[in-house]
């Protein structure tokens, strides 16, 4: 599918200066609708001046009007033709220079959450090579203290949807190769506007299981002392005084 020019520009656009839907914006500009709500909330895209499409001859007013008057309708580039015969260029992934230097700390980040991806797909999302991914999965890399993870969508090396269309495809293969998945790799199954459609559950953290019957506060200290006064019906035997009566008693 044909991506407008400046995908992210012109995201920032269509969010200021229009009514369409952020699903309808990420499908056209090729983003992900979380990013989308990210460039609405003014935490992604921050100081990206907008690309109005229309003065750029991308899409008309008319085919804006049309999606904003039906949520379900998409947005449809307008027609190029000095595109017509382009191909996407094979090979691996093109990294700024400027952004060279984070790829250890993405793929870090990718190694320690997403264990699932392969080596392949982590060279993907990131355009680097298996000896430098093999290196700090081993922590042998040269500068493996310095490495901080840092996540690869927030240091611009993929988007949002790439990364969940990687995770996906790796949760797949493991499902169909008869491993066994935990809750937290099938909730990486479902789709972004299943997981925020879904009701949440209180589930308790594994590291505090077997403490669903522990009570906290004076109530618990409260049963030790019942328990440790359990049996005691005399008070003269509690206090361990004599038989004949009190000192004052002995006087009189």
């Amino acid at each position: 599918m044909a991506m407008p020019l400046m995908r992210k520009a012109t995201a920032v656009w269509l969010v200021d200066n229009t009514t369409l839907s952020f699903t309808q914006i990420a499908e056209f500009c090729g983003l992900h609708i979380l990013e989308v709500n990210g460039i609405a909330d003014g935490e992604v895209a921050v100081g990206v001046k907008g690309f109005d499409p229309i003065v750029n001859n991308q899409l008309t007013q008319e085919e804006i009007d049309r999606c904003e008057a039906d949520p379900t309708q998409r947005l449809k580039l307008k027609h190029n033709p000095a595109a017509e015969g382009e191909t996407k260029r094979k090979g691996p992934r093109y990294t700024p220079l400027s952004k060279r230097q984070d790829r250890p700390s993405a793929i870090a980040w990718l190694v320690k959450f997403h264990p699932e991806l392969s080596d392949a797909q982590v060279s993907k999302l990131v355009g680097t090579t298996k000896p430098t991914i093999q290196s700090i999965r081993d922590r042998t890399h040269w500068n493996i203290a310095n490495i901080q993870t840092v996540d690869p969508v927030a240091l611009g090396l993929c988007s949002q949807g790439e990364l969940d269309e990687a995770i996906a495809k790796a949760m797949k293969k493991k499902a169909k190769e008869g491993t066994a998945l935990t809750e937290d790799e099938k909730l990486k199954l479902m789709s972004t506007e299943e997981s925020l459609a879904a009701q949440d559950e209180a589930r308790m953290p594994a590291s505090m299981a077997g403490l669903e019957n522990f009570t906290f506060g004076s109530d618990t200290k409260d049963e030790e002392e019942d328990e440790a006064g359990a049996g005691i019906t005399d008070a003269d035997a509690l206090f361990n005084l004599p038989a004949g009566g009190s000192d004052d008693e002995d006087k009189d």
